[in-house]
Order: structure tokens, then sequence, then C-alpha cells
């Protein structure tokens, strides 16, 4: 990954042409696990170095500042969002001097289903960010289409009242993609392999993140 200081040399991959995966059935386990893996590796490589830059400077800043940072997904990318949660809290937090505020807003089953009982499953997540955001925190949103009605409605809202906004998606990437701040693409076509490079991507944030406040000989004493 290139520095910051020299993104005007990182030029974009093409998105938006995705091989359809799988084609056919396979005859053997291990043989679908090595076209997944293909596949994955094939995927991992459309993600724009310019966006991840730019998500990686948003959240190092609002890091520093002390300002929080709100995830959400739903289904497998809710199961992202929590544990980002985790790896952006307690990891780090760990040998560096940043202390994150990381929350995710799918995690809570009695406030979700309420609010989606009451008011509807479109405003489970902008409804919690107007009681618990304010302006210069952050919002990543994690959706494999892009498509999602409450994904959308709280990176408009966000975006509205002056949080920045990162959203991951896969796909064609859908509305979440044009309407975040920074969008980091996955260009694929299958759940899978959008969801695990996803997973990928918030862990690589958050050790990008954190081995950037630490010293050479820390970081090389340290397991990430």
């Amino acid at each position: 990954m290139s520095s910051v200081h020299d993104l005007s040399i990182l030029t974009a991959p093409a998105l938006g042409n995705a091989p359809k995966f799988p084609l056919g059935q396979f005859s053997s386990a291990s043989s679908y696990f090595d076209a997944y893996a293909d596949e994955i590796a094939r995927a991992a490589k459309t993600v724009d170095p310019v966006a991840f830059e730019r998500a990686a400077a948003i959240l190092a800043e609002g890091y520093a500042s002390g300002a929080r940072t709100f995830s959400c997904g739903n289904g497998g990318s809710a199961s992202i969002a929590n544990h980002m949660q985790c790896d952006h809290v307690k990891g780090v937090r760990t040998t560096t001097d940043l202390r994150p505020r990381v929350l995710s807003l799918s995690t809570n089953v009695e406030l979700l289903t309420a609010i989606a009982n009451d008011t509807g499953y479109e405003n489970v997540f902008s409804y919690q960010l107007q009681s618990l955001s304010e302006p210069d925190d952050v919002l990543i949103a994690i959706s494999s289409s892009g498509r999602s009605p409450n994904i959308v409605q709280a990176l408009e809202w966000a975006r509205d009242h002056g949080l920045r906004t990162i959203a991951i998606t896969g796909f064609d990437g859908g509305a979440a993609r044009t309407t975040a701040e920074v969008a980091i693409h996955v260009d694929s076509t299958n759940y899978g392999v959008v969801e695990d490079l996803h997973q990928a991507i918030m862990h690589a944030l958050a050790q990008y993140v954190r081995q950037s406040r630490m010293s050479a000989d820390s970081i090389s004493a340290t397991a990430f």
C-alpha cells in the first residue's frame, strides 16, 4: 500500500466487470475451494487503493480527535460491523496512544427490533444515529449489495448531518456506493467472496491505523 503522500500515482482498477462465480457445478469440494480462493484473489485486486487510503485517513483522524465511529450492516455484514467494534476498540488501542470510540448499530437486538416493529426496519440505523451521533463523527456502513434501505438511509442521514461516511460494498455497489463520501468496493458477484473481503478490509484498516502509531521495534515485537 502506497503512503498517503503518493496518491497521485495510484490508478483505480476498472470496476463493474466482475465475472459470475460459480458458473457451474464442481465435482469435488477441494476444486471448489481452489476456484473460490482464486476468485477472492481476483476480487481483492479490484479494491481501489485511493479509496482505502482515504477511509484509513478518516478513521485515523476520527480516532485521534475522539470522534465516535459507528458501524452497521445486515446479516453477515452485521457480524462484520460487530467485529469491527472489537478489533478497532481493543486492537487499535493496544500498544498505541489511540482510544477509538467505536459502536456497532447492529448489536442490540432489543433496540433493533423495537425500532423495526414501531417505525420500520429501514429506520433501524438512522434512528440510532439521530440519538447518538454528532457532526464530525464517522459512519462506516457495510453492505454486499449496497442497496439495503436501512444502509442507504443511514448514509444519507449521516451525510446530511455532518458525519464522515464510508461504505464497504460489493456487486455493483448500489446507492450506498454513490452516497458515501468514500466507498471501498469489492467487484464480485459472490456473497461469500464479498463478505470475506469486507472482513479482510475491516481487519486491514484496524491494523494499518494501529501500526501507524507504533515504532518499528514495537511492530516487530507485536503479534497482529
